[in-house]
């Protein structure tokens, strides 16, 4: 990775947050980053990466913003308070406040539509291209590009604030900020670390700022679970799914914290979506998953959510206690054909069924709608081993090291999660599952 893109990944969304609390402006900010980084792209080649890159981006994006301030003659007085500013400024950038909460709350306003919060939030935190975001929300590219258009201009035009609300404000604005985190968590796992840390980040400070809020502490606990198995995931540029992991390369210390934060969770009456799914990851880590458990925290989760991937999920984990033929019967059942996923995992259970053809022409399917490197090797050796190993299935999982320290399972918790009757219906703006429960 280049230094240009490392500073991309690790700088956007702090140079977009800072720059917004300093203009007022979101779409300036973005616009004003996004020269800075073109110029670092003519630059840097040639004079070398400065001493302090973030510095660097943030004066250049900082005078970017200000020429174009004065060419079109808008937000006069800001221009005025700028220029005094950078008249009796040091050449020495002073250390900026870390204001990316700031910039998820207002990107997470309420006057906006919880899809346009998170999309919004995803381009202007986390750095996300467009296109990156439509994959996402499983909508196409135009769409998305007009729904961010439209939702810049709403937050210009209705002077939304940037700051974090007050305290009394903050949970009606919770459920949009989760989806935002989790869903940078998604596409971090897919394999931008910077984004999983990022939303790790996101999560641990909102737990600092919301701590009896359960759903936070839920979501920590489900991104630390899951990403817990990063560096097992993939093996010589290979991905590798959750039941053939080498479990030695888990991160135990990870794995204590999630079940630490997941036990808080429960503890002060967690019961939405985040915590079931955070209790579903704890049990995939247990040595052996119990099947007929994780089965019925999917069943939970579907009736809090109602999502087709919850239940797509459901059916994997049928397939360990029932079979292949219960689980088909879920899994044709859904109306899911645009998500890759259904046809991998179809194309699984037609495998275990010995219906080869049938597997053949679902592995296929999901090959034609993923780009992905990774997951395309994958699927293609798959599709190769049909015919060598047609009924081939294989539950073997490495055992966890003795004297690791880790935690064992919650299991008292998880039962309690199990047996839940909450009727509490799903937060606003919940999103899709992603497909790493299995892997």
């Amino acid at each position: 990775m280049s230094s240009l893109e490392r500073s991309f990944r690790d700088d956007w969304g702090r140079i977009v947050a800072a720059l917004t609390g300093l203009l007022g402006d979101l779409d300036l900010a973005e616009e004003a980053a996004q020269e800075a980084f073109t110029a670092a792209a003519e630059c840097w080649p040639q004079d070398g990466e400065p001493d302090n890159p973030r510095a660097w981006l943030l004066t250049t994006a900082r005078n970017r913003a200000i020429d174009r301030a004065r060419r079109e003659r808008r937000f006069a007085e800001k221009v005025r308070l700028l220029i005094e500013e950078e008249a009796g400024a040091d050449t020495v950038i002073p250390v900026i406040r870390d204001a990316r909460l700031e910039l998820i709350f207002t990107c997470c306003h309420p006057a906006l539509a919880v899809e346009a919060q998170v999309a919004l939030t995803l381009r202007a935190v986390g750095g996300l291209r467009t296109e990156e975001i439509a994959r996402a929300f499983l909508v196409p590219e135009a769409t998305m590009a007009q729904r961010l258009v439209r939702a810049k201009r709403k937050v210009r035009t209705t002077g939304i604030p940037f700051r974090v609300p007050a305290p009394d404000r903050l949970p009606e604005r919770l459920a949009a900020v989760l989806t935002v985190i989790y869903l940078i968590f998604n596409e971090g796992y897919g394999g931008r670390p910077d984004l999983t840390a990022e939303a790790l980040w996101l999560g641990s400070a909102l737990g600092d700022l919301l701590p009896a809020e359960a759903e936070v502490h839920g979501l920590v606990a489900l991104m630390l679970l899951n990403d817990s198995r990063r560096d097992a995931r993939i093996h010589d540029g290979e991905l590798v799914l959750l039941r053939d992991q080498n479990r030695l390369r888990w991160d135990h210390a990870e794995v204590a914290r999630g079940r630490a934060a997941l036990d808080h969770a429960i503890a002060i009456g967690g019961r939405g979506p985040y915590v079931v799914q955070a209790a579903i990851a704890s049990l995939h880590a247990m040595d052996t998953p119990d099947w007929p458990q994780i089965a019925d925290l999917y069943a939970e989760l579907h009736r809090l959510t109602g999502s087709p991937v919850v239940e797509l999920n459901r059916a994997v984990a049928i397939a360990e206690v029932e079979g292949p033929r219960a689980a088909l019967r879920i899994v044709d059942a859904l109306v899911l054909s645009d998500y890759r996923y259904l046809h991998s995992t179809r194309a699984e259970l037609l495998q275990r069924l010995g219906r080869v053809d049938d597997a053949a022409e679902a592995y296929r399917r999901a090959l034609s709608m993923t780009s992905d490197p990774t997951e395309r090797r994958f699927l293609q050796k798959r599709l190769e081993d049909l015919g060598r190993h047609p009924g081939a299935h294989t539950a073997e999982v490495y055992p966890v090291a003795s004297g690791d320290g880790v935690a064992e399972p919650p299991v008292g918790a998880v039962d309690v999660m199990s047996r839940m009757i909450s009727a509490r219906s799903p937060a606003e703006g919940t999103p899709q599952p992603g497909a790493y429960p299995y892997t």
